[in-house]
């Protein structure tokens, strides 16, 4: 995979390193490991759902940690079954998987049925940082506009 050099950005760019560190290392992460398959997707403007295939794993054995910009979902079977196995083609494997969040993106739920994890997410920007209309005042003959001297 072709690495690229964000080193010129970094001299212009203010506050978009986590970005730029996050472009660096996408191709990275995961290479190989595709245990336990997921889907992400939107399903709606402001929310997204993250299904992943966990059939054999209970809720139990199951964790999901949010943390500000991670989501970290982790599975490990408790104890052995004792069963002798001709074929084991059901993954019974310890695993841990990480999804970068945008800001502003929280978990609003989770649940396990028939063998698939949901997680729900939502992005919930803050009023104060929502777009505002700025009105603008238009000068009236005799009066001293914004910025205009006294």
């Amino acid at each position: 995979m072709r690495e690229f050099d964000f080193a010129p950005l970094y001299r212009s760019a203010i506050g978009f390193d986590r970005l730029m560190d996050l472009l660096q290392t996408a191709g990275q992460g995961d290479l190989g490991d595709n245990y336990p398959p997921y889907n992400i997707e939107k399903t709606g403007e402001d929310s997204y759902r993250i299904t992943m295939a966990v059939a054999g794993f209970g809720a139990d054995e199951i964790a999901i940690t949010a943390q500000q910009n991670l989501l970290l979902v982790a599975g490990a079977k408790q104890g052995e079954d004792g069963g002798v196995y001709l074929h084991r083609g059901i993954g019974a494997r310890a695993f841990e998987r990480r999804f970068e969040l945008a800001d502003f993106v929280k978990v609003t739920g989770a649940g396990l049925e028939n063998g698939l994890l949901s997680i729900a997410l939502t992005r919930e920007v803050p009023e104060e940082m929502k777009p505002r209309r700025i009105e603008i005042q238009g000068a009236k003959p005799g009066r001293k506009s914004i910025g205009q001297a006294a």
